[in-house]
């Protein structure tokens, strides 16, 4: 069994929805979860029992990969949804877990990410931005994990999102080692921190998460969210990326799935967090 369980997500891949999930199970479990962010946290390790490691940015130092009482769980979504995500999300996230969107820019003439960001006229103006900047890393994150792992249980949020009875998301608390009664538990908690179950309700979502869903959720919104000249502009930098991922079978094809985009009065509009 594996000693210390490993989640890594990505920048708007389900990250909150983790994390919020690994604290639950913490808490049920008794055991304590630890951040690993760069070499120096590998300090933290306790030398014996279990312990969640996270990660959101889809990295693990080379220690930890190097130990053989480790297992792990990979959460990725689709990038152009992440384009979408992110671009309004970092127009009105906070300080806390986002200091890097208030940092003054001397490439952006001395204003933060976020500054620059609002300041832009129209969608397609914003999405290029945001293409080139925080959403260019992520897509290279997800790049750079190491594919093919055995050790890895590989999961999409598209899939996560449809895992009604939990019964994905149980895979992978099995491939985690855990079992019978404790599994049980943890595909409830799963199912509690959802926003298909405990967190369906408006009522019922804690502050902290109403300023991460700003979409319900959605999956595909790049098919009618996403101007077409940005979607160009996109397969030309990004769909050889898709393909890798396994969204795409071809770099340009799904540029024919595109629809027209619904009235902005009835999409989350970029800008405006709604």
């Amino acid at each position: 069994m594996p000693r210390l369980m490993c989640f890594a997500t990505h920048h708007k891949s389900g990250t909150v929805w983790t994390r919020r999930t690994i604290q639950a199970l913490g808490h049920a479990f008794g055991l304590d979860w630890h951040g690993i962010w760069r070499d120096e946290a590998m300090q933290k390790l306790p030398e014996e029992g279990r312990a969640f490691l996270v990660n959101w940015a889809g990295w693990f130092p080379a220690d930890l990969w190097a130990r053989d009482d480790v297992a792990f769980v990979h959460i990725i979504r689709d990038p152009r949804d992440i384009l979408l995500s992110g671009c309004v999300y970092h127009h009105f996230a906070g300080q806390q877990g986002e200091k890097w969107l208030h940092l003054p820019r001397t490439d952006l003439g001395g204003k933060s990410y976020q500054e620059h960001l609002k300041a832009l006229e129209g969608d397609e103006a914003k999405l290029l931005f945001e293409m080139e900047g925080k959403h260019r890393e992520t897509v290279e994150e997800m790049r750079n994990w190491p594919w093919g792992d055995a050790r890895i249980f590989e999961l999409r949020y598209e899939d996560l999102m449809q895992d009604r009875d939990c019964a994905l998301f149980g895979q992978a608390l099995a491939h985690l080692g855990l079992e019978g009664e404790e599994l049980e538990t943890g595909k409830r908690l799963f199912w509690e921190q959802s926003l298909f179950g405990g967190m369906a309700k408006m009522d019922d979502r804690p502050r902290h998460l109403m300023g991460h869903v700003s979409s319900e959720g959605a999956l595909r919104r790049w098919e009618t969210e996403l101007p077409r000249a940005v979607a160009e502009v996109y397969a030309d930098r990004h769909g050889a990326d898709l393909v890798a991922l396994g969204y795409e079978t071809d770099a340009t094809g799904w540029l024919d799935r595109l629809r027209e985009p619904e009235p902005r009065n009835e999409r989350v509009s970029r800008g405006n967090g709604r």
